[in-house]
């Protein structure tokens, strides 16, 4: 199962938060060793403020050990750990800082809260579209200073840093409220506002700073393009969360990363494994089977940097057409889907509509097939499979009928209707004849400037 698991992959691109409930789906799905998994999870805690869950961490990792007092409490080992003793330490201690750190920031916003809680500033953040106007407004009515914006930012990351992400949302979002776009915090304050509505799975908000900071990305003047292909990224990453939860989020995935150059350029530069995402999300959506020709494109272009049996699978089917190959892989990519944490929810939906591309395909190649022989290889039984059969050739419009005696699906033949015939026959017809319009003038025009006198000019009407 480790096999096909991404989530090394994934965290590179991810904030350290983000990567926890990533975590936490592998705890429950026993891929990998929890000791092992612990380790990570307090090593990824080494840098945030949420020190009870360090704790917490430290005590299922080691439950014979006190959990340290202070940095020099060094009475024991870490088997074999990489990381340096002393950064695990102390979390006792570190918990008293970071309460007096948390009291002393408490402090000097509670003059910031009070203004904001006033219900005619409310009114005046949610009708003003101009940050400076608002500044002004406050700074007027309220005496609010520029350095409390930055005191606003510094409050809001180490809310985020301690995990009271609702707080820290709420700051981040009158951050970004009042300063302009080239402000030194701006990028980091969209950032951490995404980050936090996505760890409250508040999905529609996701979505709007998702866009807003795609607005922001690619409008952006940055010098270096390394960087705008960096920033492309991690946005891509950040957006599966929101992507699969969003009733929306499986037409914007599409949209995004297989119809945006920008994107699909970052995909194939920086983070080929995004196709597995991409893929699925195609078989998934029923109303967009139009793109699966662009999509099996990419996939062919990129197999030589990744391949997984979601890729794979629509390879067999629609390269190769290698129905036992595309069967196979299904049963894998059963395997892959139940262990990812973005794609386990569509399981159900991809095996069924992955079943009705393989059918779909088969009946288009063959002339007769074996209800008996779809059946085993849909793992039904032949009566479930005619009745499933029945509503997929209504569904797919197919040219078909059953023969329950014979237990066969026959097919029609599917004469190309002759309209369609016109169409093909006539296509480079206005072409040619355009063509053949501009020799027989040229032509012409040789013939007349042979036949009118070089010193005649005037006599033909020029």
């Amino acid at each position: 199962m480790a096999e096909w698991d991404l989530t090394s992959r994934m965290g590179q691109y991810l904030d350290r938060h983000l990567v926890f409930p990533l975590l936490e789906f592998l705890s429950v799905k026993g891929i990998y060793d929890e000791h092992e998994l612990l380790k990570g999870k307090l090593d990824l805690l080494s840098n945030t403020n949420m020190v009870d869950f360090a704790m917490d961490v430290w005590k299922s990792l080691y439950p014979d050990q006190d959990v340290p007092d202070s940095k020099t409490d060094i009475s024991f080992t870490f088997e074999s750990h990489q990381r340096p003793l002393g950064m695990y330490l102390g979390l006792v201690q570190k918990r008293q800082e970071v309460v007096g750190q948390l009291k002393f920031l408490q402090a000097e916003c509670e003059p910031i809260v009070k203004i904001f809680e006033d219900p005619e500033v409310a009114r005046q953040i949610q009708s003003t579209r101009d940050g400076r106007q608002l500044f002004d407004y406050l700074a007027r009515n309220h005496g609010f200073e520029s350095k409390m914006v930055d005191t606003l930012y510094d409050y809001a990351k180490f809310q985020y840093e301690c995990g009271n992400y609702s707080g820290a949302a709420e700051y981040l979002y009158f951050h970004r409220v009042l300063v302009p776009s080239d402000d030194k915090n701006a990028m980091n304050s969209l950032w951490g506002k995404l980050a936090s509505e996505i760890l409250m799975q508040n999905w529609d908000p996701a979505m709007e700073d998702l866009n807003r900071l795609k607005d922001v990305i690619d409008g952006s003047t940055f010098t270096n393009q390394l960087q705008v292909l960096q920033q492309r990224t991690w946005l891509i990453h950040w957006s599966l969360f929101v992507f699969f939860n969003h009733p929306k989020g499986r037409d914007m995935i599409i949209d995004l990363f297989l119809y945006q150059p920008s994107y699909l350029n970052a995909i194939q530069t920086m983070c080929p494994h995004i196709l597995r995402y991409l893929t699925t999300a195609v078989i998934c959506n029923k109303r967009r089977r139009t793109v699966l020709k662009d999509l099996v494109k990419v996939i062919q272009q990129e197999s030589y940097t990744y391949q997984d049996p979601i890729t794979e699978f629509l390879e067999c089917l629609y390269v190769n057409f290698d129905f036992d190959g595309a069967q196979k892989k299904l049963r894998e990519c059963e395997t892959v889907l139940v262990n990812d944490f973005f794609l386990v929810a569509c399981l159900e939906e991809f095996i069924e509509n992955a079943r009705l591309f393989i059918f779909e395909t088969f009946c288009r190649i063959h002339q007769c097939i074996s209800i008996s022989m779809l059946a085993e290889k849909l793992n039904m039984t032949p009566d479930e499979a005619e009745r499933w059969i029945v509503n997929l050739i209504r569904n797919a419009r197919l040219d078909a009928k059953i023969d329950s005696k014979l237990g066969h699906v026959v097919m029609g033949t599917q004469a190309v209707s002759p309209y369609q015939q016109v169409i093909e026959k006539t296509k480079g017809l206005a072409f040619r004849s355009q063509m053949l319009l501009h020799n027989l003038d040229k032509r012409k025009g040789k013939e007349d400037q042979d036949s009118v006198p070089h010193w005649g000019a005037q006599d033909v009407g020029f």
